[in-house]
């Protein structure tokens, strides 16, 4: 059985709803992954597309971790076997992309980074990658306009499939000119797909001008972490909390201060991590490494990022200025320019600064 957030956080509570009003960043978020119910129902209704069920509660086993699933990677990749059904066309993509900016939006998150695959979007439709990237910039351009939030994009590739693709996408990313795609982002299958083959091609986007992360030390050892930052010249690390098993690569991103995007929840479910109070987190923050919190795929989990700090707070442990430094480290790890990421700081150390937790929490 996976963690089950509700068993701990409760939205009801006067700390929720506190943690609710705070402003937020989230830096690690993927599209593909934060998909509402009602529009997977709605959709597969429209296009015709078979689902177990059109009901939302007997769909949901299907597309989301429960009480019933084994805690495995394997278990938690497998709800992606219905999910990956729905992006039949480039309007479905516009939805889905405008609907996470709003969920976010919703969450009181103030500054977003949203990932997405341009493979994954584009091979159920047979649109090309310029195609599907547009719709996603411009939708997102649209949700930020309307809903009070700020959104950069990162482009992402999977180690477990061919440096070709990824090329193919790295090159229509670059076509765009709007300053909204920020950074390229090696995602997939850890164990037994090595990050080197990619090592030329990220250099590449970086001499573009695009930042970059790694997923790392998620699913495979701090080795990895080690080569995301070393050859591949990663500047955050997606997840990364198995660096805690190498001190010599705690040394390595405390020295680079390569910010860590840690996902509480995420690592409960895949099995990364068994028990809360057992999240490396709680270590690498006492070692004054880098960390951010956040969702990676909320409607899989069935979480907010409120949800996580909530989380991190009662089942990690973590204090009131730990919780509100992981915003901080968030903001001043923004893939922006550096004037803007240096105003984006300042108005969190504002805004941060008038707001603490109840005295029950």
């Amino acid at each position: 059985m996976p963690f089950n957030v509700r068993t701990v956080v409760k939205r009801d509570s006067q700390l929720w709803k506190t943690l609710w009003a705070w402003p937020k960043i989230e830096l690690h978020r993927h599209l593909e992954g934060s998909i509402r119910l009602t529009t997977l129902i709605e959709v597969a209704r429209e296009y015709d597309i078979p689902l177990p069920s059109y009901d939302k509660e007997a769909l949901r086993p299907y597309v989301q971790m429960t009480d019933e699933d084994e805690a495995d990677f394997a278990v938690f990749l497998g709800k992606f076997n219905v999910l990956r059904q729905f992006y039949r066309s480039t309007d479905i993509v516009r939805r889905l992309a405008y609907e996470a900016v709003e969920d976010a939006a919703l969450d009181n998150i103030k500054y977003m980074e949203l990932r997405f695959t341009p493979y994954a979007l584009a091979r159920q439709n047979n649109a090309s990658y310029r195609d599907v990237i547009a719709c996603v910039c411009e939708e997102t351009a649209r949700a930020q306009a309307e809903h009070n939030i700020q959104v950069k994009l990162i482009v992402s590739v999977n180690r477990h499939e061919s440096v070709q693709i990824a090329e193919q996408v790295l090159n229509a990313a670059l076509t765009r000119s709007d300053n909204q795609i920020v950074a390229m982002d090696l995602a997939g299958l850890e164990v037994g797909h090595s990050a080197q083959p990619f090592c030329k091609l990220f250099k590449r986007a970086r001499e573009a001008g695009l930042h970059l992360t790694v997923h790392a030390g998620e699913w495979a050892g701090a080795q990895n972490v080690y080569d995301a930052v070393v050859h591949i010249g990663a500047e955050r690390i997606g997840h990364g909390v198995r660096s805690i098993e190498d001190s010599e690569v705690v040394r390595l991103v405390r020295e680079r201060g390569i910010t860590l995007e840690v996902c509480p929840t995420s690592n409960l479910h895949t099995g990364v991590v068994s028990q809360p109070d057992q999240h490396p987190l709680i270590d690498l923050t006492y070692l004054n490494v880098l960390t951010t919190i956040n969702t990676d795929d909320p409607s899989l989990s069935n979480i907010t990022l409120t949800d996580e700090f909530a989380l991190a707070h009662v089942a990690l442990g973590l204090p009131e200025e730990t919780l509100k430094d992981n915003i901080l480290n968030a903001a001043r790890a923004a893939f922006l320019p550096d004037d803007e990421r240096a105003a984006l700081v300042r108005q969190f150390e504002t805004a941060l600064a008038d707001v603490s937790l109840p005295d029950e929490a």
